[in-house]
């Protein structure tokens, strides 16, 4: 009879366990990638965030991020490029130059002073538009859906 309660355990914690298995707990989210361009330019570099109008549902609402290398860029929730919920987003873009001349001079080969390197980034000019930087005024939004999302971005004066 003992093994019966043995074999009965483990079968009632696999099936409680089985719908979780390779579930982060966040839930589904679906692939996101695009452009970001400027004066028809690629933006080199920066940062696009896609912020949840309101709750999803769930408790699903979570901010989705990603880099933007050479113009290209893929959204993540949680990591690993793994996309976002589905929902409306409001999108910021951020693209900063900075100028690390300096930085490189005292540095003679070695590693940057990291006070020569937090003036740089202070000193570091958008290279878009501000209002791109804010959810106040960027005015972009995007409907991320049950399915793979390609969203491109031309930002304009």
């Amino acid at each position: 009879m003992r093994n019966d309660v043995l074999w009965a355990t483990a079968a009632l914690l696999l099936i409680v366990m089985a719908p979780g298995c390779g579930n982060d707990g966040f839930g589904r989210r679906y692939k996101v990638y695009g452009t970001v361009t400027y004066r028809s330019q690629p933006v080199e570099s920066g940062l696009i965030t896609f912020d949840p109008v309101e709750s999803q549902g769930k408790g699903q609402a979570r901010v989705a991020t990603g880099t933007i290398r050479n113009g290209s860029y893929t959204l993540s929730t949680a990591g690993n490029d793994d996309g976002a919920f589905p929902g409306s987003y409001r999108v910021t873009i951020r693209s900063r130059a900075a100028d690390y001349t300096q930085v490189a001079a005292r540095a003679q080969g070695g590693p940057g002073h990291q006070l020569d390197v937090i003036r740089a980034t202070r000193k570091a000019k958008s290279v878009i538009p501000r209002k791109y930087q804010s959810l106040n005024t960027s005015g972009l939004t995007r409907e991320v859906k049950a399915e793979t999302n390609r969203f491109d971005f031309e930002l304009e004066d």
